[in-house]
């Protein structure tokens, strides 16, 4: 059954057909790690018909923004929701010299949602108590405790939300990724020194790849543990 969106998001919302491909992978925050990035799709043997679909947040922090959204953009086979820091881009909250106007048009065109049958693939999350057609782009790019404006205190949306859809995000920074149920957190951290993780659809894997040195750090505070997590392989 399709997904009900509020006419905001409804509009910036892409359903696919993971059947048409080979193989699906949903990755997580890239965040300018271009070469990390490469050497994911080398780890995973990434060929024209499989597809790479990114739960946002390509830009900002890394080294190289502009060349994620060079090899993204080119790319038939690569989607990407937008993320909250493609959103600061453009609204002036964060500036990125190196994109030139058409790498900014082309990041304003990304959709907020990208949902198949069963599944949903957003930045944030989803608040758990607020039924999907009345989350705002804000809110699917951004939720991250389980009412709006939370942080990394908790408790999180992903802890008590049931489904359905099972939905697929980034944006919290795990110390691991998440697999469960309904939702499955694939942000590992790969801008501050952790890892660039993606899941594979057919077969409930998970494929990591060890993050390039950024000299960036985050506190353990702003980690999220899944210590309890053991359907990760």
């Amino acid at each position: 059954m399709p997904l009900s969106f509020a006419p905001d998001v409804a509009d910036q919302h892409r359903r696919i057909d993971p059947t048409e491909w080979d193989d699906v992978y949903v990755v997580g925050d890239v965040h300018g790690c271009r070469e990390t990035l490469d050497q994911l799709v080398g780890a995973v043997g990434l060929s024209a018909d499989d597809l790479f679909v990114f739960v946002g947040d390509l830009v900002r922090k890394g080294p190289d923004s502009a060349g994620v959204v060079e090899r993204v953009r080119a790319a038939e086979n690569m989607l990407s929701v937008r993320g909250n820091n493609e959103e600061q881009v453009l609204r002036g909250e964060a500036t990125l010299p190196e994109l030139d106007e058409a790498a900014r048009e082309w990041i304003r065109s990304l959709p907020v949602a990208i949902s198949w049958d069963g599944a949903l693939v957003v930045h944030g999350g989803v608040y758990p108590d607020v039924p999907l057609a009345e989350h705002t782009v804000d809110d699917l790019q951004t939720a991250r405790a389980t009412v709006p404006g939370g942080g990394y205190d908790g408790p999180f949306w992903y802890d008590s939300y049931e489904g359905p859809p099972r939905v697929f995000f980034g944006h919290t920074v795990l110390e691991e990724p998440l697999v469960r149920a309904w939702s499955v957190g694939l942000d590992t951290g790969c801008v501050y020194g952790g890892s660039l993780t993606a899941y594979r659809l057919g077969d409930d894997s998970i494929h990591r790849v060890p993050a390039q040195q950024t000299g960036l750090e985050r506190p353990d505070s702003k980690v999220a543990s899944t210590a309890h997590e053991k359907n990760v392989r």
